[in-house]
């Protein structure tokens, strides 16, 4: 050994990207796609309003959900599912 700390980078179990917990918003979401087939995550929520673009952006660029497919009625919706990540961060 040379004494020097090993370089790490975003992806690695202690960033703080990792330790970052989900907003209220963003968890509510997050939970919904548990329980549906795939993991797929919904576009509306309970009170039948779309989900806000900044909930699916932020959640995106965390790793916690990922785009699944396009959405050829709107194709400016995005139609994501719960990444491992997401399911971790919600434990």
């Amino acid at each position: 050994m040379d004494g020097q700390v090993p370089q790490t980078n975003g992806d690695d179990e202690g960033s703080s990207e990792n330790q970052r917990k989900p907003t209220q918003p963003q968890r509510e979401w997050l939970v919904r796609g548990l329980s549906e087939p795939g993991g797929k995550l919904p576009l509306f929520d309970y009170r039948g309003q779309k989900i806000s673009s900044r909930t699916v952006e932020s959640c995106v660029k965390y790793g916690w959900a990922e785009p699944w497919f396009k959405n050829p009625i709107k194709p400016d919706w995005q139609v994501c599912k719960i990444t491992n990540l997401g399911k971790n961060v919600l434990k």
